[in-house]
């Protein structure tokens, strides 16, 4: 079956995905859109009749396409369920839907760049300003998780037990966006030994923004 992922090397919803597909061992044909180039190859047409939303990234598996990296995350599980990204009791499924919501919808939309052009652009924040956005934001939802992670009974090596999950998928991806723009990570040890060990495995490395053929 054809696979086709429209990805981004730094977007943090690509990021997700690719780490998915790596440990689910899929390895679909990457096509770059480039979000900046060009006013953002994203609002092109023939893009744009793929994914309305002009966002990053797009799946596709034979004729079947989904968008929004946690639909995209739980599709592939459900669709490839070996090794499963998702714990097999309703608590313990429930417990990382939620640890990977925090990240996907509280912390990384307000950091987005479509929202950083907003704020620079339309808004005319100082560049100065926009990165204390950032920072403030990011360090708010990583304080919250780093309580809860570290009073967890069901964390182990990862964010849940002894094997990643989607909630994996999305703290190592927003863990790099963070290093990328100067937050400090000290207060966070719990959050760090995890995103380490997932390091340790191929399946983040080769997903690493730093590694993808559209890197620059």
């Amino acid at each position: 079956m054809e696979r086709t992922l429209h990805t981004y090397f730094r977007s943090s919803a690509s990021y997700r995905v690719r780490i998915a597909l790596n440990l689910k061992g899929l390895a679909p044909h990457l096509v770059p859109v480039h979000l900046t180039r060009n006013g953002g190859e994203q609002f092109g047409t023939d893009y744009r009749a793929l994914n309305p939303q002009a966002l990053v990234p797009t799946y596709a598996e034979g004729d079947f396409q989904i968008s929004q990296s946690l639909a995209i995350l739980e599709y592939l599980d459900e669709r490839h369920p070996l090794p499963p990204l998702l714990p097999d009791s309703a608590e313990g499924r429930a417990t990382v839907r939620q640890l990977a919501l925090t990240i996907a919808c509280d912390i990384h939309p307000l950091n987005n760049l479509r929202v950083l052009k907003y704020l620079t652009g339309t808004l005319k924040v100082s560049e100065d300003a926009k990165t204390q956005w950032i920072q403030h934001w990011i360090a708010l939802g990583f304080e919250a998780l780093e309580t809860q992670l570290a009073a967890s009974s069901t964390r182990g090596t990862f964010c849940h037990g002894e094997s990643p999950t989607i909630a994996d998928c999305c703290l190592v991806p927003q863990i790099f966006n963070a290093q990328r723009f100067g937050v400090d990570l000290t207060p966070y040890p719990t959050l760090r030994a995890i995103d380490a060990a997932c390091a340790q495995l191929a399946a983040f490395r080769n997903a690493h923004p730093a590694v993808q053929p559209d890197a620059e």
